[in-house]
C-alpha cells in the first residue's frame, strides 16, 4: 500500500518507541520504495523544538512561508497567556501521564504549566517523563494535579484517575482535573498551544478563558477533600 502511494515525503518520530516503529526500520523500507522519499524524523524534547518542527516540515513539502506564519501565531498565543498570568499567584502542579504506575509529565509539559503561570515540581523539561512514587508526588505538596495518561482523551481520563481516587485525594492537591492528553498533551504538534491555553484556565480561570472544543473533568468535587487553591 506504502509503494502505491508513491510518496515523496515520509515524516516520522523517534521520541517514543512505543507509539511507532523506529525510525531506522522507516529508512530501510523508504529505501525499497520506487518513489524513493525522503524520511524526515520529528522528535522534539521542548515546545520551543515542536515550534521549529512546524518550519521544518513546512520547508520539506516546499511552502516554508506557511511555516513561519503558523510558528509566529501559534507564538503570539502563548505570549498571549504569559502575559495574561504574569502578575498571578504561581499554583504547585504536577502532570501525570500515567497512573500505573504514575509517571511525571516530560519533555514539553513542564514547560506548558510554567507559560500558564504555573509551577511544575514534578517532571522536567525537556527530558523524558519519568515514574514517581505517589509519596514522592504528595512531598512536592501540590495545590494542582492534572492527570493527562498519554493518548488518553478527557472522559477516559477521568474514568482512570477515579480509579485512583485514594491515591490522588492523597496527594493534598486542591483541585484535580482530567484532560484530553491526546489532543493537546501527548502530540507534539500545533495543539500543545490549546493545551496551554487550558492550563492557563485551569490555573487562572480569571484570566485566561478555555478553549473552545478542548474537553476536561473537573474531578475536584469527586476526589480532593482540601478545596478550592487560591487564584486572586
Amino acid at each position: 500500500e506504502l509503494a502505491a502511494g508513491a510518496p515523496d515525503l515520509i515524516v516520522t518520530q523517534a521520541l517514543c518507541a512505543v507509539c511507532a516503529v523506529s525510525y531506522d526500520d522507516v529508512k530501510a523500507v523508504a529505501g525499497r520504495l520506487p518513489s524513493n522519499p525522503d524520511v524526515i524524523s520529528l522528535d522534539p524534547k521542548t515546545l520551543g523544538e515542536v515550534l521549529d518542527d512546524l518550519v521544518r516540515l513546512a520547508e520539506a513539502t516546499g511552502v516554508p512561508e506557511r511555516g513561519e506564519t503558523l510558528r509566529a501565531e501559534l507564538q503570539r498565543r502563548l505570549d498571549r497567556v504569559q502575559n495574561a498570568v504574569s502578575d498571578a499567584p504561581c499554583p504547585r502542579v504536577v502532570t501525570l501521564e500515567w497512573l500505573a504506575p504514575p509517571y511525571a509529565g516530560g519533555h514539553w509539559v513542564p514547560e506548558m504549566v510554567e507559560l500558564a503561570g504555573g509551577r511544575s515540581v514534578a517532571g522536567e523539561p525537556g527530558r523524558d517523563s519519568r515514574v514517581v512514587g505517589w509519596d514522592e508526588l504528595a512531598g512536592r505538596q501540590p495545590d494542582v494535579a492534572v492527570v493527562m495518561p498519554c493518548g488518553l482523551y478527557a472522559e477516559e481520563a477521568a474514568e482512570q484517575a477515579l480509579t485512583y481516587r485514594d491515591d490522588l485525594e492523597a496527594l493534598g492537591a486542591r483541585a484535580i482535573f482530567a484532560v484530553d492528553a491526546a489532543s493537546s498533551f501527548s502530540r507534539p504538534g500545533p495543539r500543545l498551544v490549546e493545551g496551554v491555553e487550558l492550563l492557563g484556565h485551569l490555573l487562572h480561570p480569571g484570566q485566561v478563558e478555555a478553549p473552545e472544543a478542548l474537553r476536561f473533568r473537573d474531578l475536584t468535587p469527586a476526589i480532593s477533600t482540601k478545596g478550592r487553591f487560591s487564584t486572586a
